[in-house]
């Protein structure tokens, strides 16, 4: 259906933005409480007023002015998309940051509105803006809602679709003043495109961009298809009044600093005047808590302290339903089998889908869905709180010296749930080589198609060792100390890349800690359930079935009176017994490249001599299974450490191809983690065969 207005929401990261959009169309874009987040342009639509609205959320970004992936997304998006009106969604606790955005956007077209967001958390804070002033100011329509609140939501729309009623100036007016001699030189330029059309931009942003050496600049000049003469012509005055700022002590870093610096002054002056002080609501206790939470003594302890607490709720929750779901699947086989007999089916066929298919995803789903019901949640809570951008800021300062930022543990975070998901975030990583480094060392974090089999792993063999008081509580502990290891073998590979892939494309970090929010329990524990867990173990069965028939086939072929898997195996186990493992335990990690998912079930169905899976009521059937094939302490904590630090499963390795663009990078995030696992795993029992002959 055609829309009637095409708008585009742009802003800072972490003004709600997101929030907003979804409010408007209905979409359920993730709003995370971290900066950073929207790394793709969605669109969506509204109808108002018996109009229809067309919405596109671009790249949350802070300016116009410099060159990084989200400022040129933003920038093109204004200049060339050709919407009707570019909506900028500002922070009412900080109005003047958000103004440098505005007045930037300002300078490019006058078709603005401004939507000033979180004006309850500003009142809580002392903070009262007055729209309307503000609005006669920029001459721009500017509207103050508090995005949580429906009927705000619902006058946001009706603003929006009056907004052709508003009176717009047909050229931007100069709202930043820059000095005398920058304003002449803009001047002088602008006069000399008088007779050049500048459909979807101003010549005032025209002049700017060519007096600053910007890279957009060439861009806007390539969209007005100018003969090679009048180019050559401009290009010439440009030259000429460029030497004569130069003459007068303005050099290009110069005129980048005045015109930063005039921006920065207006939007403090434009907070000074329409900005007053009123009674505060509520105590403002962030800087209180981010003193603590940010402490170089306190902050990472607290850090994996919250961390631990989350895996040991997870571990002891999950253990019961674990075997609640387990004993259920085991007693509805008899009559699955039942109803696949009534129905004539060949033995074959049955013995397929019992063994194969049943067994693999009901194992897949007894695992799985315990554990990601609690964690996700948990983790989805303290991420909207916003934990995840106190975790950056405290990581930032190992990653600055392996050559890398603090954003990167914000795509180890997006890991947790899915490694492909995290490749996808490194879009909000500016610089090629830490975002490339930042693709190669996700799978260091244990996704969800691991995280169940390493919990599992740890209760059984680690927190086993102790009483059952403490079970939980060790294996928690071991859980964490696995984590840890992910991000230690994170930040040592991403020093190794980032040192030996040479490129000048340094790129500035800034991190802005935003204030804590509550959490709106109910959407985030729907997004938690629907989104994460139960849409990450869709794609998990999705998977496992046709895998549980494949693992099926190769466990009863036999050629010369053995199956195809204990062949394989047994070729392999030299190689698995330098490794601390076995060979039908590298056969399982072999067969699992498609989902991580299905290590165990694969595992499971070679000990059991190639014929089925067996019915496991509890773990302790599972580790009897284990123990029995052979499986000891070392056994179980090689088998962990290589599922953390093994090559990413095929939906990420095809992720990092489509984001990389190369070829070569692909097969380096295969390559490096693969070698980085084995070498582990060759060390630890290296080691651990030493001590036990002292």
């Amino acid at each position: 259906m055609k829309s009637d207005l095409r708008i585009i929401f742009a802003g800072n990261p972490n003004v709600g933005k997101s929030t907003v959009f979804n409010a408007l169309t209905g979409l359920k874009q993730h709003t995370g409480n971290w900066s950073g987040k929207t790394v793709d342009l969605a669109t969506g639509s509204f109808s108002a007023d018996g109009k229809i609205i067309e919405l596109q959320d671009l790249p949350g970004t802070y300016s116009l002015v410099s060159n990084s992936p989200e400022e040129e997304i933003a920038r093109n998006s204004i200049c060339f998309s050709g919407a009707d009106f570019t909506l900028v969604v500002a922070d009412a606790t900080c109005l003047s940051r958000n103004l440098n955005l505005v007045l930037q956007i300002l300078e490019i077209t006058p078709r603005i509105a401004l939507c000033i967001n979180l004006l309850d958390e500003a009142k809580r804070k002392g903070i009262c803006i007055d729209t309307d002033a503000l609005g006669r100011r920029l001459n721009i329509p500017v509207i103050g809602i508090s995005a949580r609140k429906k009927q705000d939501i619902h006058r946001l729309k009706i603003f929006l679709s009056r907004l052709t009623d508003h009176r717009f100036s047909s050229v931007p007016s100069p709202t930043v003043k820059y000095p005398a001699r920058l304003e002449e030189a803009v001047l002088a330029i602008t006069d000399s495109i008088c007779d050049i059309a500048t459909p979807n931009f101003s010549k005032r942003f025209l002049a700017l961009k060519l007096l600053d050496n910007d890279t957009v600049a060439d861009n806007l000049l390539s969209s007005l298809n100018l003969t090679e003469h009048r180019l050559s012509q401009l290009t010439e005055k440009v030259k000429s009044i460029k030497n004569q700022l130069l003459s007068d002590g303005y050099s290009p870093i110069v005129i980048r600093d005045e015109i930063v610096g005039s921006i920065v002054n207006s939007a403090l002056d434009l907070e000074a005047i329409t900005t007053v002080k009123c009674k505060k609501t509520d105590i403002d206790s962030t800087g209180k808590i981010d003193r603590i939470l940010t402490s170089k003594i306190y902050g990472i302890p607290i850090m994996l302290g919250f961390f631990g607490l989350l895996l040991w709720i997870t571990i002891c929750g999950a253990n019961y339903p674990s075997d609640l779901l387990m004993n259920f699947f085991g007693r509805l086989m008899p009559y699955i089998e039942l109803i696949l007999e009534k129905l004539a089916l060949p033995e074959v066929i049955i013995d397929i889908i019992i063994n194969g298919v049943y067994r693999t995803t009901t194992w897949v789903t007894a695992v799985m869905l315990p554990p990601m019901m609690i964690f996700f949640p948990l983790f989805t809570l303290l991420e909207d709180l916003g934990f995840l951008p106190r975790l950056a800021f405290n990581l930032d300062c190992f990653f600055k010296k392996v050559g890398s930022c603090g954003r990167q543990s914000l795509t180890m975070c997006m890991g947790l749930g899915c490694n492909a998901v995290g490749v996808t975030g490194c879009r909000i990583i500016s610089s090629k080589k830490e975002r490339l480094a930042a693709m190669v060392t996700n799978c260091f974090i244990p996704c969800n198609g691991r995280f169940s089999m390493l919990i599992s792993l740890s209760t059984i063999f680690i927190g086993g060792i102790f009483c059952a008081g403490m079970k939980s509580f060790i294996a928690a502990l071991f859980m964490l100390l696995l984590i840890v290891i992910g991000i230690g073998f994170t930040l040592i590979i991403t020093g190794l890349i980032t040192r030996l892939y040479k490129t000048n494309d340094i790129v500035p970090f800034s991190l802005e800690l935003p204030p804590f929010r509550r959490p709106q329990l109910g959407k985030t524990l729907v997004r938690a359930l629907f989104d994460r867990t139960l849409g990450i173990l869709y794609r998990a069965i999705k998977v496992s079935a046709p895998a549980g028939i494949v693992i099926w086939f190769l466990s009863n072929i036999e050629v010369g009176g053995c199956n195809i898997l204990m062949i394989i195996a047994d070729f392999l186990d030299p190689f698995g017994k330098l490794l601390g493992m076995d060979g039908m335990i590298i056969v399982a990690f072999i067969l699992a490249l498609p989902a991580n998912e299905i290590v165990m079930p694969v595992l499971l169905m070679g000990y059991m001599a190639g014929t089925q899976m067996t019915d496991f009521s509890n773990l302790d059937a599972l580790k009897n299974l284990l123990v029995d094939n052979g499986w000891t302490i070392l056994t179980a904590i090689n088998v962990m450490l290589f599922s953390l630090l093994h090559f990413p499963c095929a939906t990420t390795i095809w992720t990092i191809k489509k984001e990389s663009g190369s070829l070569k990078w692909t097969l380096l995030s295969v390559i490096i983690p693969t070698v980085t696992a084995t070498v582990t795993c060759m060390i630890v029992t290296a080691i651990w065969n030493l001590l036990s002959l002292l």
